[in-house]
């Protein structure tokens, strides 16, 4: 490991069964991550300087190779099935020793740091990685330990990622050579065959979803954002709504792009840094997350670039539509030092109907809160995977299901006593389509949607006009100042009233037939805040 210094720490290597290596590199900066990196052959460096990487066959998480060891401290606690997986604690072991040999002999890294800005429920952490760049990934995306706690660490969550080492599907029982592997009672994550780096940041999240409610924390799949006045807005969404782009605006301080705890004093980020999606990012919609693209640091994943000049293409999905730049919350001019704020104003979740019938904006009752945060509704459209002709509904627990180890009734009951507690206003608002489905229609334009967002941090759309919506339930502002009204009404925006019709039934079957998973787990009024039952007609009951 060409200059790099290996740094004996109190708590090392040993202490996770991993011996013999050839160098260990603890807590290397950014700029020696840098150098090693393009030494390596694991990297280049972009116009302006990003490192630019590309993570091999694996350009996205990989949900169908993740597994939860079964044992038993946990086991009773988790929702087992097809998102969280049960492995068998021998054959853990048997992965584990192989992973474990096959770690000899490397240069490895390791960064020592922390999840969560609340000192009093920060979770102590330890990143060993086989590439240098990976390395830098963790540092940017978690918090720093200092130097004085870095000698003084005593890591609770231990994640070792090594993507050369691929596990066997006969012996291992995994359904591939990939693996992401937790297991809460040894405090570890054990990833591999994978050089997706969300990997990483996803495992440490899920860990947190399963500790943190029984310190009273409810975990959250959210972004956050404060005002001037100190007013708290949260976002919930799944990728690609709009949950990044929406809370990082030039009005308000950013709280952190994507985790979040809700604790009884207020919110707090799990991280110390940002990982945004970049294709097709331009410096006039999106000028703060633009900008991190083009400086020293930050991370560039599948971005591609031209090798004579190494200017970057962010147009270009050559290699994946998931492109991922990940940088140091820090260099978002509006980013809040502390990464805390006190408790949620509005709770707002984000959903791209591609369907096309559902409002761009209205305001949740409790019970309705509980009912869509559980259904985690958005929409798939036709193009973004092989073999899909027309959009598809896509129901994601808590908006974040693949890090929820425990049943989301759980969540979602955290959730209704915060909100209960705190006189937090909650809303849906829709970035997906209006005047026809996906293909047909127009996406709503991000300027509208600001404004609808900008009206409801201010507590001015509370207190405006609404409608109820025959179908949905939902109450619909009939007036937002710098949004056309028409657009506030997605049925009067089909030329064909009727076929909104028919696609709006379509859509509330759908979301009856998600909610079944639920019946006699939750509350009557919750089952019965979603949309109207639909008589054979098609029309509400």
């Amino acid at each position: 490991m060409s200059n790099v210094q290996a740094v004996r720490v109190r708590n090392g290597l040993e202490l996770h069964g991993i011996h013999g290596a050839k160098s260990v590199a603890w807590n290397p900066p950014t700029t020696i991550l840098y150098e090693e990196a393009i030494r390596r052959g694991e990297a280049h460096i972009g116009q302006n300087g990003p490192l630019v990487v590309n993570t091999g066959r694996y350009t996205g998480r990989s949900p169908n190779d993740k597994f939860i060891v079964k044992e038993p401290s946990s086991e009773q606690y988790i929702r087992w099935g097809s998102v969280n997986v049960p492995m068998d604690p021998s054959r853990y072991a048997g992965l584990r020793a192989r992973m474990m040999a096959y770690l000899e002999g490397k240069d490895l890294w390791v960064q020592d740091c922390f999840a969560g800005a609340d000192q009093r429920y920060r979770l102590p952490l330890r990143i060993v990685t086989e590439t240098a760049w990976h390395s830098l990934f963790a540092r940017n995306l978690f918090i720093q330990a200092t130097p004085e706690e870095a000698r003084e660490h005593t890591p609770q969550l231990t994640v070792i990622q090594a993507p050369g080492f691929h596990a066997d599907p006969v012996i291992d029982g995994t359904t591939s050579n990939a693996f992401i592997i937790l297991n809460f009672a040894a405090g570890e994550v054990l990833i591999g065959g994978t050089g997706y780096a969300g990997e990483i940041k996803k495992s440490v999240f899920s860990y947190l979803n399963y500790v943190l409610p029984d310190r009273g924390v409810f975990p959250m799949h959210c972004s956050a954002n404060v005002g001037a006045k100190g007013d708290v807005a949260i976002f919930f969404g799944l990728s690609g709504t709009g949950k990044t782009t929406l809370s990082t605006t030039s009005d308000r301080r950013l709280v952190g792009d994507d985790e979040h705890g809700w604790s009884e004093d207020g919110v707090f980020n799990f991280e110390g840094g940002c990982y945004a999606k970049v294709i097709k990012l331009s410096a006039e919609a999106e000028p703060e997350i633009y900008a991190t693209t083009r400086r020293f640091g930050t991370v560039l994943e599948n971005v591609v670039f031209d090798p004579a000049t190494r200017e970057l293409d962010l147009d270009n999905d050559t290699l994946t539509e998931n492109t991922r730049g990940a940088y140091p919350i820090s260099f978002l001019p509006n980013a809040l030092d502390v990464g805390m704020a006190g408790p949620p104003t509005n709770v707002i979740m984000i959903t791209a109907d591609a369907f096309g019938v559902l409002p761009p904006v209205a305001k949740l009752t409790p019970e309705q809160a509980m009912y869509y945060f559980l259904s985690g509704y958005t929409a798939k459209v036709a193009g973004t995977e092989r073999g899909i002709k027309e959009p598809q509904a896509t129901f994601s627990s808590c908006f974040g299901a693949p890090f929820m180890p425990r049943d989301p009734v759980v969540y979602a009951e955290m959730l209704k006593e915060r909100i209960g507690r705190h006189g937090a206003q909650v809303w849906l608002v829709n970035t997906g389509w209006s005047g026809g489905p996906y293909g047909v229609g127009q996406r709503f334009k991000i300027k509208h949607t600001r404004a609808m967002l900008g009206s409801i941090v201010t507590g001015q759309l509370a207190d405006t006009e609404m409608r109820t919506d025959a179908l949905f339930g939902l109450r619909v502002p009939v007036s937002c100042p710098d949004v056309p009204p028409n657009i506030l009404d997605p049925r009067g925006t089909w030329k064909d009233a009727a076929a909104y019709d028919r696609q709006a039934a379509k859509l509330v079957g759908m979301f009856h037939e998600n909610f079944q998973q639920f019946a006699g787990r939750v509350s009557e009024a919750v089952s019965k805040a979603g949309p109207s039952p639909l008589s054979a007609d098609g029309s509400p009951a």
